[in-house]
């Protein structure tokens, strides 16, 4: 994990899911994206979280047993267990806004974006359940889903990625979540600068504001 501090306004949470540093479309997208908002001063400290330096452990056994152990009640290994869970949360919360790159593979995220997503949705954490149903506990924030794809269309009936991440986004309490796409770059030489310029008038509509 590498850190980046830009300013002190409102601080962002980068995530990178692709498992390509050179050449990747979600990576690119984001670094335009993160200098639009820190030219209208809409993005302060930003944290980066690379999912291709090392992905998150998957849920086993053990992690399952920590969570659903009461805090006060976790023994020293629970609490081992549950360490770099708590620390992805962590940022999660200290986070105003929250960039995640989602390149799609298979019609679906990365392995590595998967196993983030496990540990960052908890029970009692993030989320709650209520008599009324689940209740996401991260709200006040914004996010940005920065999606590619070679050739599957971006929010179409096979993208089984970002309606996913937008859920998961929704169930932790993230309600407030703009899709940016670049979808079929294989097939369709237009689809990044489209996203390019979607990524342009976000920065000039908050500058407008």
């Amino acid at each position: 994990m590498t850190a980046q501090t830009v300013n002190e306004r409102a601080s962002v949470l980068r995530i990178d899911a692709s498992m390509r540093k050179d050449g990747s479309v979600t990576r690119s997208l984001a670094d335009r994206l993160l200098k639009r908002l820190t030219e209208i001063g809409a993005a302060g400290a930003v944290q980066h979280r690379d999912l291709a330096d090392g992905a998150p452990k998957p849920v086993d056994a053990a992690w399952i047993g920590a969570n659903f152990t009461a805090a006060d009640e976790r023994s020293a290994d629970q609490q081992d267990v549950l360490a770099e869970s708590d620390a992805l949360v962590e940022e999660l919360k200290r986070a105003d806004t929250v960039v995640i790159t989602v390149p799609i593979y298979n019609f679906g995220v990365p392995a590595a974006l998967k196993a983030w997503v496990d540990q960052v949705a908890r029970a009692r954490v993030t989320f709650k359940y209520t008599g009324n149903g689940p209740v996401g506990l991260l709200d006040g924030k914004k996010a940005y889903l920065v999606v590619a794809s070679g050739g599957t269309p971006v929010e179409s009936e096979i993208d089984f990625a970002t309606g996913y991440m937008k859920h998961i986004l929704g169930f932790i309490g993230i309600h407030d979540v703009t899709v940016i796409g670049a979808g079929r770059t294989m097939a369709d030489a237009k689809s990044v600068a489209a996203a390019e310029a979607q990524i342009d008038a976000i920065g000039a509509t908050a500058q407008a504001a």
